[in-house]
């Protein structure tokens, strides 16, 4: 029950918003927003599999035992975003989502702040996003949280849009 109650403790709060680790109880809610949310949809294993991989870097948006917005990251090792030459330690911001209704509160800014906060943790050098070249309210907000635009990647996504590669040097 100790470790439950440590995994429902608020990190942070936006306004009436709590913002805390997701719990693998709240796996259907956070499928539910990633299937409203989004156009890219994953299998319930893989929210699983991220959830155990990294528990610090996937967090939740809730308002009153609901949850209206998540973050996943996970730990890849690879080339640097910043560096010409150099494997580093990497985060990757798999998916973020805030449902419509709750959008333009700072949910998705604190959801970020939590996520790397979490990929801290494992002593990152660096973490990186795709994100919608279309989707500029996304773009904005990632770049007053200091993520530099490394590339454009075309054809990135299953309908043909491009994406921005984002990535921040955390060290």
């Amino acid at each position: 029950m100790l470790l439950i109650y440590a995994l429902q403790t608020a990190l942070r709060k936006v306004g009436d918003y709590v913002i805390r680790r997701c719990d693998e109880t709240d796996l259907p809610a956070v499928i539910d927003i990633n299937m409203a949310a989004l156009p890219e949809h994953y299998s319930d294993y893989f929210f699983e599999a991220i959830l155990k991989e990294l528990p610090e870097a996937f967090i939740v948006a809730e308002i009153n035992g609901k949850l209206v917005g998540y973050i996943m990251c996970k730990i890849e090792f690879g080339f640097s975003n910043f560096r010409k030459l150099g494997f580093v330690k990497k985060g990757h911001v798999v998916s973020v989502a805030v449902l419509e209704d709750h959008r333009g509160k700072g949910l998705g800014k604190a959801l970020m702040l939590e996520g790397i906060n979490g990929v801290l943790q494992r002593k990152a050098d660096e973490i990186y996003l795709e994100v919608r070249v279309s989707n500029t309210g996304a773009v904005k907000m990632y770049e007053k949280i200091r993520f530099e635009t490394k590339s454009r990647l075309k054809s990135y996504y299953r309908d043909g849009e491009d994406a921005f590669l984002m990535a921040l040097e955390l060290s």
